[in-house]
């Protein structure tokens, strides 16, 4: 992944720009206009705006189509960034966005502490993709599996969070915030429920993948994650990783290898029919896509479910 070495430069001439054309007015929520809120990538911008309901305009860095790991800055998103009441991003995830917000007075607001990024990609199953130091080092994820919102106990207390940062740029509003992280919280609750169910019984709990994104997801449910890369998705694996994968395939019997959107198939499209498995696409929610884009992140979560069950023989 190529990082935008060139953010920084541009941050401060277009600060300088935003000062220039403002009116001094340090008034958060905008004399009663919504609060302006940037965000880095989807589930972000989806947790916003289900948090800050009417009162919030949550904007998202990642545009739809886009691979979120490789996010580039036009002078335009460096403005916003700047200009925004409040910055919702996860540090070390998009070194362009980190770049970004080394010059945001005071806006940026990091979710990692509520996500609790415990799982490494050694963690949550076999990292097959075999990155280089320097290849890791051009996107750093302060080596943990940064794709919490897989797992809704962690995507609520995210939730949560940012109901508090809401609350303290507009406190007026802080109470509505907090009710509708609770709301959010219920059908949160609701649809891991429903992944434990249709979980709870699987032929197979060997979740082969295109990249390590499911770890969270497979630890909540029972699962064990074997990616076939690690945590940025266009890690080229090396031959002898694409055999240990289809050797783990065969030895474990498992009948399902997991595309991705977003991610070209063609490598998952090979192991599986090295391995005589099938291919089923799942969706890592890291960024909608033309097709995804009419569904919201229950939809998805939904989808993927019953995509689960199917793949993993669930009955």
């Amino acid at each position: 992944m190529v990082v935008m070495k060139r953010t920084a430069l541009l941050v401060a001439p277009l600060l300088a720009l935003a000062a220039c054309g403002s009116d001094g007015s340090d008034d958060a929520a905008g004399g009663g206009d919504r609060l302006e809120v940037v965000t880095s990538f989807y589930p972000l911008q989806y947790a916003v705006q289900q948090v800050g309901g009417d009162r919030v305009e949550a904007t998202n860095l990642t545009r739809p189509g886009a691979e979120p790991h490789d996010l580039e800055l036009s002078p335009k998103d460096v403005l916003s960034v700047a200009q925004a009441d409040s910055v919702v991003y996860l540090a070390d995830f998009q070194p362009a966005v980190d770049d970004a917000i080394t010059e945001a007075d005071g806006t940026a607001f990091d979710v990692t502490k509520a996500a609790r990024l415990d799982l490494a990609a050694t963690d949550d199953g076999h990292d097959h993709g075999g990155e280089s130091a320097e290849e890791h080092a051009g996107h750093d994820h302060g080596s943990q599996d940064p794709h919490f919102w897989l797992d809704p106990e962690r995507y609520a207390d995210v939730a949560d969070a940012i109901a508090g940062e809401l609350g303290r740029v507009d406190p007026d509003h802080a109470a509505e915030y907090e009710q509708n992280a609770k709301d959010m919280r219920t059908r949160l609750d609701s649809l891991d429920a429903s992944f434990r169910e249709g979980l709870k019984d699987c032929q197979t709990t060997d979740l082969v993948t295109s990249h390590a994104a499911f770890g969270y997801l497979a630890d909540a449910y029972g699962l064990t994650q074997e990616s076939i890369t690690g945590l940025t998705p266009e890690t080229e694996p090396s031959a002898q990783a694409m055999k240990d994968v289809v050797e783990h395939i065969r030895e474990h019997d498992v009948p399902t290898v997991y595309a991705e959107t977003l991610v070209p198939k063609d490598i998952a499209e090979t192991i599986a029919k090295e391995a005589d498995a099938q291919v089923m696409v799942l969706d890592p929610i890291e960024g909608v896509t033309d097709e995804s884009s009419a569904q919201d992140y229950f939809g998805i979560m939904e989808a993927n479910l019953t995509t689960l069950e199917k793949g993993q023989s669930c009955s």
